[in-house]
């Protein structure tokens, strides 16, 4: 049975604080796992309810979300959207772009400092995102500022790539076909990733349901 999802606000309310993964997360405007006030959600709108027999929805990571997350382990990217026709983080150089911003780069040091800082024995890092999507640049310079900053420690980056699926584009599948910028772009971003991803890891692993990383 499906466990609904406890937010860190319910544990607060009840008089406990929560034991919370040491996380960041990066996330587009649209994502289940975020509110409106860019903290995590209350609740996993795909979550079945206790006791139902109908099983959840699934199209985000957080529909998979079963622990609460502490107020400052999402950070919300609000110049893209999760979905959509326009809008999306499509390109290696957007992401990469994001993390170019002094604004951006100084959230997210304070965010993993303070991480750090809870940490009795600080023994690596790892850094999960998506290859084929401007994500890959996110990674890239996230990988790249954890190398410069704590050269002593372990990072293992896993670059991640959907399934193809042989019905419409649905969640965590690739559509049978796609028109040929989108086929570009999912190449490009997937090369960019490996290579970037690789030069600033200690072990970088390639993950898919795919035998191919989802390129055909």
């Amino acid at each position: 049975e499906r466990v609904p999802h406890r937010s860190w606000d319910t544990w607060r309310d009840e008089g406990r604080r929560p034991v919370t993964p040491r996380a960041g997360f990066f996330s587009p405007q649209g994502d289940a796992a975020c509110d409106g006030k860019g903290g995590p959600g209350a609740a996993v709108p795909g979550a079945a309810p206790a006791g139902s027999q109908d099983p959840p929805s699934v199209r985000l990571w957080s529909d998979y979300l079963n622990v609460p997350l502490h107020p400052r382990s999402l950070h919300v990217i609000r110049q893209y959207l999760h979905d959509g026709d326009c809008g999306c983080l499509e390109a290696f150089a957007q992401g990469e772009s994001l993390l170019q911003d002094p604004a951006c780069v100084e959230e997210l040091e304070d965010r993993l400092h303070f991480f750090v800082e809870e940490c009795d024995y600080l023994q690596g890092f790892q850094v999960l995102c998506d290859l084929h999507n401007g994500f890959s640049g996110v990674g890239a310079k996230v990988t790249e500022l954890l190398h410069d900053e704590y050269s002593g420690k372990g990072i293992l980056s896993w670059g991640l790539t959907p399934a193809t699926s042989n019905i419409p584009k649905v969640g965590l599948f690739f559509p049978p076909l796609q028109d040929a910028q989108s086929n570009f772009y999912r190449l490009l971003n997937t090369a960019l990733g490996i290579v970037h991803l690789s030069q600033h890891s200690s072990l970088f692993c390639p993950l898919s349901l795919s035998g191919g990383l989802g390129i055909r």
